[in-house]
């Protein structure tokens, strides 16, 4: 039996061997493929008749900047979001693509569907049965309060010009968001997505801020006020999720890979790389649901999650609805949208079996909860590098989240002696750490025009460590400020009744039969 649990071990630990070495050579893949086309273009120049002279080759000239691209870009200086008169050239050029904007229609449905329904069953199956009414709801009622605060102040703050800590008021209320139907089919989009409609990009970005306080809910599981979370998070997302958004995203942010000056030039603080929301969204939310773990303290009695089929359900709802989330965020359906879809899915599905490798060889035997919570952890992980790494980056991404978040789950929070429910600072935060400085070492020029350690570039790794301290610094201090405000004055935990009878009965009035 003891031999058996040792090879069963073992096996992570070859997985990571073989990767790495296979991840080596990697970058010199696209260098070794090149050539190869020469002969076969060679070959009419040699049936040609010897006194004929050559043609000479021809390098095909870089992609130029689209027209609309350019007419955007001509007028970021200017009032870029004015009315129609003020920005002729946009109105003429920027016509939105079908294809571009079908996809993302796509990718907002497939988003949404990660928090309602993905996530409430996901976290509903792990909490027992006189506390799953309260943590679907909370899921649903998170959606509804961070749509409405998107629309009035997060996403001007997140995506319009302004500083590079914060954007503008231009589109609070989404004030001169114009209609397509009523322009002739014809947008005035954000300079960050130039081939779809605002109104596309604008719902896109907000299920990245509905999805993202809904994890943060994993940490206070079973024991916090209903009242009181609706504050914590409606603060939260104002206060900490939009900054943190445009510093990463927005159009003049101080990390923003879109903070180009007329020369294209850097004009930020430091490049960081993250494609989909390594940083924004799951170190982001893993941080607040420590802070939230810390503050509420322990619960008073633990217990086996009520139903692993909803959790099982869950975690595939999420996993495809992550397609819209990293693909997506290609912000087109070209090239780079179909690396990220690759890499997401070969990422999971290491993750996965790496998880439960480990776990069978810990526990001896492996669970439906352990492998979904690897799939989850490897989306996590892929998500700050799926538009920059590529299949081989993916596989060792896989295996080092597969691992590195089980100890997140297990060792790291008993060591500590913190509550955090469902893993949300296990899953989240470690595996949104381990993928952001990842990134920084598998990011392929040739798939994204950033380069990482592997190929030649350690500053990047110095960049994405810069971010990511950042990140949780500024997170960290807000978010136990209004958490401890917010104790102050109408208190963050139910009484030990309430949460001994159950968050159900107590606060929503019902119970699951």
């Amino acid at each position: 039996m003891s031999l058996t649990r040792f090879l069963k071990g073992m096996l992570p630990a070859l997985a990571v061997a073989a990767l790495i070495g296979f991840a080596a050579p990697a970058p010199s893949f696209a260098d070794d493929a090149a050539p190869a086309a020469a002969p076969a273009a060679a070959a009419p120049a040699a049936a040609a008749p010897a006194d004929a002279a050559a043609p000479a080759a021809v390098k095909p000239p870089p992609p130029g900047t689209p027209a609309c691209a350019a007419a955007v870009a001509a007028i970021d200086a200017t009032d870029k979001y004015a009315a129609v008169p003020a920005v002729p050239a946009v109105m003429t050029n920027c016509t939105p693509a079908g294809g571009d904007t079908a996809w993302m229609l796509t990718s907002v449905a497939l988003v949404l569907m990660m928090t309602i329904p993905g996530l409430g069953l996901f976290y509903g199956g792990m909490v027992r049965k006189k506390n799953v009414g309260d943590t679907v709801m909370t899921s649903f009622a998170i959606t509804c309060l961070v749509t409405v605060l998107y629309a009035v102040f997060t996403y001007s703050l997140s995506f319009t010009g302004g500083s590079g800590f914060i954007g503008g008021l231009s589109r609070a209320f989404l004030q001169n968001i114009l209609s397509d139907v009523n322009n002739g089919g014809i947008g005035n989009p954000n300079s960050l997505a130039p081939t779809i409609p605002e109104t596309v990009y604008m719902c896109f970005q907000m299920t990245f801020a509905i999805i993202t306080p809904a994890l943060i809910a994993g940490a206070f599981a079973e024991r916090m006020k209903f009242s009181a979370m609706l504050w914590f998070i409606g603060l939260w997302a104002i206060l900490v999720y939009s900054p943190i958004a445009h510093w990463v995203w927005g159009p003049d942010g101080m990390f923003s890979t879109a903070n180009v000056d007329d020369k294209g030039n850097f004009a930020g603080w430091k490049v960081v790389l993250d494609f989909a929301g390594g940083t924004v969204v799951h170190i982001n939310a893993g941080v607040a649901g420590l802070c939230c773990a810390i503050m509420l303290g322990k619960r008073k009695d633990t217990g086996p999650g009520h139903n692993m089929v909803l959790t099982f359900i869950g975690a595939g709802l999420l996993w495809v609805g992550w397609f819209g989330f990293n693909a997506g965020s290609a912000v087109s359906a070209g090239v780079q949208a179909g690396m990220a879809m690759t890499v997401t899915q070969i990422a999971t599905a290491v993750a996965s079996l790496t998880w439960m490798f480990v776990e069978w060889a810990h526990r001896g035997k492996p669970t439906v909860i352990g492998i979904c919570s690897g799939a989850v952890a490897g989306l996590v992980a892929i998500t700050p590098a799926s538009g920059y790494v590529g299949p081989i980056g993916s596989m060792v991404i896989g295996v080092a989240c597969g691992v590195g978040c089980y100890w997140g789950a297990t060792g790291l929070k008993h060591a500590f002696g913190y509550d955090d429910a469902l893993d949300c600072f296990g899953v989240h935060g470690v595996g949104g750490i381990i993928g952001a400085i990842l990134t920084g070492v598998f990011a392929v020029n040739q798939y994204s025009g950033h380069a990482g350690l592997i190929e030649g570039n350690p500053g990047q790794v110095i960049n994405q460590l810069i971010g990511i301290a950042t990140v949780i610094i500024y997170d960290g201090a807000i978010s136990l400020i209004l958490l401890k405000v917010i104790d102050m004055t109408i208190g963050l935990r139910v009484s030990e009744e309430v949460e001994r009878d159950g968050l159900d009965l107590a606060l929503h009035g019902e119970v699951v039969q």
